[in-house]
């Protein structure tokens, strides 16, 4: 009994020491275009998860189909890659994802600007 007892002590404290295990994290935003011709007309919406170093992010254009784009978290929570937008289309994501900034822009035919917030 003893030695069950201090063996499930031994287990506690080293499942107590292990590192928490990365948490999924969602942030989301909303944004106008900036650009020329039509481009302040546009909203788009943009839903982020960040789950250990893989982000996914979806985005939708008003009246438009929903397009995603996958990346790496880098340094400081950058992240840095393309995502088409279809017709042989594509805009660059660049942004940060981090405790300090949660920022992301998508550059292309238009460029939008999230300020991401914490779902």
């Amino acid at each position: 009994m003893i030695r069950a007892l201090a063996a499930g002590v031994v287990l506690v404290s080293l499942a107590a020491s292990l590192p928490a295990e990365a948490q999924q994290v969602a942030y989301t935003g909303t944004t106008m275009g900036v650009g020329t011709g039509k481009c302040t007309t546009y909203k788009m919406d943009m839903t982020v998860t960040v789950d250990g170093t893989a982000v996914k992010g979806l985005f939708l254009q008003q009246g438009r189909t929903e397009r995603h784009f996958e990346a790496t978290l880098g340094a400081g929570g950058a992240i840095k890659t393309k995502a088409e937008v279809g017709g042989g289309g594509s805009m660059d994501v660049t942004g940060t994802l981090s405790d300090k900034e949660t920022r992301v822009l998508l550059d292309g035919y238009c460029k939008f600007d999230f300020k991401l917030t914490r779902k």
